[in-house]
């Protein structure tokens, strides 16, 4: 050291000035800023989530993509328009399952129904949410679709059949084709517990092709969401964060510690759903029935190693945000990238259509909870091949929690737990039209 500093005294042009510059540039060298703090906790093995290799992921079938489909009948049984009812991720759902349906009974398919419902604050039709020419052109050689229908039937109603609330093994064939064959205009909601898999595969193939390749915005529609996706700092990562007050007095859990103005909007959307108690609370929790909180949402997005300068697009609505966004101060909503006067006159389907489209398109995808849109999204991704895609698990965090894990200890058993899920591709796809490719 000594000879070090010999060396520099001895050169006439090293000077002290020149020494501190030095001793000052080590200094800031080795002193890390947030950013490289990231990478710091990469190099030492804090790797995210979705730098864990996936083994089996959810792709297409090819019984579906190949295109070798069975000739449509000349003949037909007659029309079958389906009725679509909630929310708009849920009559999508109750769409697809309908081209499944009318393809299995030989049926024409009349331009679906989307009901005005006054609780989602909605009135849009299915023509006012995706381009029918596109839907038309898209199912060709799957199914036949009409926009009218003939004169003959034209000045009918359809005979409603009554399917959603049947339960066990329903059975088209046998329950609803005799009325089709019978009236020849007939109106469904397909049941939720339908099993699709005993379906023909060109039915299947007809509710895949519905599902994930005919349903295409409106020009309106997509310029609008098109606006909102580029407004959005890239890269960023969707979180769909269900906890608004309809969802949490759904779940009938309880929650300590929520502000007062959370309370007062739970209870009011209760009506005389009141929150479980004791022990069923306890094991209800336990099953993962409980909507995590934006605060679990942040400490487990840590847990994932999920950086916390990361760009998040948040849904609107939700309570005690500030619990996330105390750590993950990125968070933008469509209240806060849209005008005032443009997001105040959007319809309950307009805004979930943006929601949806965003999504699809974002580079990583995360859901609190496993409704209708999430399954849709994680599906839609799958088909584009975007596979950045994770359901946080509420059964998981309830459970370890219960057993009183906390700080460290609970982040660690939380990132092993979701890490599994996302190497297995758990969740991420509808498997009636996904088939498991192992890697």
């Amino acid at each position: 050291m000594h000879q070090m500093f010999s060396l520099f005294v001895n050169k006439p042009l090293f000077t002290l000035t020149s020494f501190t510059i030095i001793l000052l540039f080590a200094v800031i060298s080795l002193t890390p800023s947030p950013f490289s703090q990231i990478h710091l906790d990469a190099a030492i093995g804090k790797s995210d989530v979705w730098s864990a290799k996936r083994i089996l992921e959810w792709r297409p079938c090819n019984w579906w993509l190949q295109g070798h489909l069975t000739a449509l009948p000349v003949e037909r049984n007659g029309y079958i328009r389906v009725d679509c009812y909630g929310g708009l991720n849920q009559m999508r759902r109750d769409l697809c399952d309908g081209v499944g349906v009318a393809r299995l009974l030989n049926a024409t398919l009349v331009l679906p129904k989307f009901e005005v419902a006054a609780y989602w604050n909605e009135s849009s039709g299915f023509t006012d949410v995706f381009d029918v020419d596109y839907f038309l052109e898209q199912l060709k050689g799957f199914i036949t679709v009409v926009k009218e229908l003939p004169a003959e039937i034209a000045s009918k109603k359809p005979v409603r059949v009554d399917c959603s609330k049947r339960k066990g093994q329903f059975d088209y064939v046998e329950s609803v084709l005799p009325s089709l064959l019978e009236h020849r205009y007939i109106s469904i909601t397909p049941a939720m517990s339908q099993r699709r898999d005993r379906f023909p595969l060109y039915a299947k193939a007809a509710l895949c092709q519905a599902c994930y390749s005919a349903l295409r915005l409106t020009t309106v529609l997509e310029k609008k969401s098109s606006e909102l996706l580029e407004a959005i700092p890239k890269p960023f990562l969707s979180l769909h964060l269900r906890f608004e007050p309809d969802m949490v007095a759904y779940s009938q859990c309880e929650y300590n510690q929520l502000s007062r103005a959370s309370m007062e909007s739970i209870d009011a959307a209760r009506g005389a759903r009141k929150p479980w108690t004791g022990e069923t609370a306890r094991v209800w929790r336990n099953r993962g029935k409980c909507p995590l909180t934006p605060n679990e949402t942040g400490f487990i997005l840590q847990s994932l190693s999920i950086p916390k300068n990361t760009n998040i697009y948040a849904g609107d609505g939700i309570m005690e945000l500030e619990g996330l966004t105390s750590v993950y101060t990125n968070v933008v909503t469509k209240s806060s990238v849209l005008s005032g006067e443009d997001f105040e006159s959007m319809h309950g389907n307009t805004k979930a259509t943006l929601d949806y489209y965003v999504s699809i398109h974002s580079d990583a995808y995360v859901a609190t909870y496993f409704g209708n849109m999430d399954k849709m999204v994680a599906a839609m991704r799958a088909y584009k091949g975007l596979y950045k895609t994770l359901f946080l698990n509420r059964k998981a965090f309830a459970d370890f929690t219960s057993r009183g894990l906390k700080g460290k200890e609970l982040s660690e058993v939380l990132s092993k737990a979701h890490k599994d899920d996302f190497v297995m591709g758990r969740g991420s796809a509808l498997p009636d039209c996904f088939c498991d490719f192992k890697l």
